[in-house]
C-alpha cells in the first residue's frame, strides 16, 4: 500500500495573503508543515500542490517537492486531486498547509482505519473543541457525527445547538485538517458536482456528505493549531517555541 501526503498551498488567501511563506521561528510555514509531515512512518512521499511559482521555488529551496496545479481550484481537495495524477499512490493524505503544528503521528492515526477496513474511503481527524471562543469562531469547522463515528454535517456555525445546553456540558468537536482519501475516492470527489452546502459553508467534505459518501471521523491524541490570521501566526510561534519537532529536518522528497 503506497501512501503519500499532499499539502495544498496558495498565496491568495482572503484572510491572510501570502500565508504559506509567513515565517515561524526562522522557517516558512509551508516548510514546517512539509518537514513535520515527512516524519510520519506511514508515508513514502510528501508533495506540495500549488498554483504559485513563488511557493514552488520556496519548497525547492528547502529540498521539498512541489507539483504545479491550476489556479482555478476553489477547493483544496480538487487541487490535490489534480496533483495526484503525477504520483503513484493508493492513499493520498491531504495535510492542510496552514497546520504548522501537525504531528507526524496524526497522519498515522488517520490512515490506520483505512488500512484495517477497505470499505472506508475517506477519513478526517477530529478533536474536542475546548473553548467557547473556538466554538463560535467561523474559522473552526464544527462537525456532528453519527453513532458509528461518520460525519453527519460540518459547519462554520456553532453546532450542535446551545439552545438547551451549557457549553461546558456539550459534546462539541471540530475537523482537524488531516484527510486521507483512497485514490478512487479523490477521483470521485472531482467528478461530483459542487453542492449547495459545500458552497455555503466553504467546506470540502460537505460535497461528499451531500452526495451520500461517508466520511469517517477519527479522534486524534495530538493538539494542533491552524493559522487563519496573523494573530494565529503569533500564537503558533509562541506554542512552537519549545516544540522539539520544530527544529528537526530531513523531509522525504
Amino acid at each position: 500500500m503506497k501512501i503519500v501526503a499532499m499539502i495544498p498551498a496558495r498565496m491568495g488567501s482572503s484572510r491572510f495573503p501570502g500565508k504559506p511563506l509567513a515565517p515561524i521561528l526562522g522557517r516558512s510555514m509551508i516548510e514546517h508543515v512539509t518537514r513535520r509531515t515527512a516524519m510520519s512512518k506511514s508515508l513514502c512521499g510528501v508533495y506540495v500542490a500549488t498554483c504559485d511559482q513563488e511557493i514552488a521555488d520556496a519548497v525547492a529551496g528547502f529540498g521539498g517537492t512541489a507539483i504545479m496545479t491550476s489556479d482555478r481550484h476553489e477547493r483544496a481537495s480538487d487541487r490535490i486531486a489534480e496533483a495526484m495524477a503525477q504520483v503513484e499512490a493508493d492513499i493520498v493524505v491531504m495535510v492542510q498547509g496552514d497546520e504548522p503544528m501537525v504531528h507526524p503521528d496524526m497522519i498515522d492515526e488517520a490512515v490506520a482505519p483505512m488500512l484495517a477496513d477497505p470499505s472506508i474511503r475517506c477519513v478526517n481527524l477530529t478533536a474536542p473543541i475546548e473553548t467557547e471562543e473556538e466554538f463560535l469562531s467561523p474559522n473552526s469547522i464544527k462537525v456532528v457525527m453519527d453513532l458509528n463515528g461518520d460525519a453527519l454535517y460540518m459547519s462554520r456555525e456553532p453546532i450542535p445547538t446551545r439552545f438547551k445546553n451549557d457549553f461546558a456540558r456539550m459534546p462539541v468537536f471540530k475537523q482537524v485538517c488531516i484527510m486521507p482519501f483512497r485514490r478512487e475516492a479523490l477521483t470521485l470527489f472531482t467528478r461530483l458536482s459542487p453542492t449547495p452546502l459545500e458552497i455555503t459553508e466553504s467546506i470540502d467534505m460537505n460535497r461528499f456528505l451531500e452526495h451520500g459518501v461517508k466520511v469517517r471521523m477519527v479522534p486524534t491524541r495530538h493538539a494542533s493549531q491552524a493559522v487563519d490570521t496573523p494573530e494565529d501566526l503569533e500564537r503558533v510561534a509562541r506554542l512552537m517555541a519549545d516544540d522539539p519537532l520544530a527544529s528537526l529536518s530531513g523531509p522525504k522528497t
